[in-house]
């Protein structure tokens, strides 16, 4: 997008859940990670200026407080971050926000991506973990899947969801059935890399911290490489 500002906001504009509100008082690590929310947002907002001002092969990423690095140590060393250092050639617009969820990327993130004025050459999406934890969210996301892999370009690389549960599991039906029809291109976080995270996870014990982040970085690109 040349000539005008790429005006996007990668805060969600909803409040802090009880849940994460209640135990952010209590709880050091939690408080200490969330504090990493606004900056990081703030800090991706003026980079998607800047890359959507540029020129070059465009790399749009999609998701919530994962892609945001959330738990990193900067903004940029999350996954969508360290996944940039093997992307040099490209210009990356990361539309995340955290807690974001599939009607966040219906709503906001995939009409933003549209709005840059440019086919993406690359789209990543990692998203459903937080529809999958609220049972209010869980009924309907297979419905808002379906819309999502509906509107997303052909190719797009998404994340698979990690687990058994019936959620994930159906979850990971939608995607795979997308991806043997050639829409999608899976990221497999069903991966035995990802079965442990001793070592790998930040103050708040939920959020990957920088070593989490490479991992989750390395199975994206390599889905990104096939």
């Amino acid at each position: 997008m040349t000539g005008t500002s790429f005006d996007y906001s990668n805060l969600s504009g909803r409040p802090t859940g009880p849940v994460i509100g209640l135990a952010a008082r209590v709880l050091r690590g939690v408080r200490e990670v969330q504090t990493h929310v606004v900056p990081y947002a703030e800090a991706w907002q003026r980079h998607n200026r800047d890359a959507a001002a540029a020129s070059g092969p465009l790399w749009v990423a999609m998701g919530d407080s994962m892609a945001q690095g959330i738990g990193a140590s900067a903004y940029d060393r999350g996954w969508v971050g360290q996944l940039a250092e093997s992307l040099p050639e490209h210009r990356l617009v990361n539309l995340s926000v955290n807690g974001g969820r599939v009607t966040d990327l219906l709503e906001r993130q995939v009409p933003a991506m549209e709005s840059l004025g440019a086919e993406p050459d690359l789209v990543t999406v990692i998203i459903g973990s937080n529809d999958l934890i609220s049972r209010r969210l869980r009924p309907d996301l297979p419905r808002h899947l379906a819309e999502l892999l509906r509107r997303l370009p052909r190719g797009t690389v998404i994340g698979t969801q990690p687990g058994a549960r019936a959620g994930s599991v159906e979850f990971n039906r939608q995607l795979e059935e997308a991806a043997a029809d050639g829409r999608i291109r899976l990221a497999e976080f069903r991966d035995p890399r990802m079965g442990s995270w001793r070592g790998k996870l930040s103050p708040d014990h939920f959020h990957p911290n920088d070593a989490g982040y490479a991992g989750m970085a390395a199975i994206m690109r390599e889905a990104v490489g096939a």
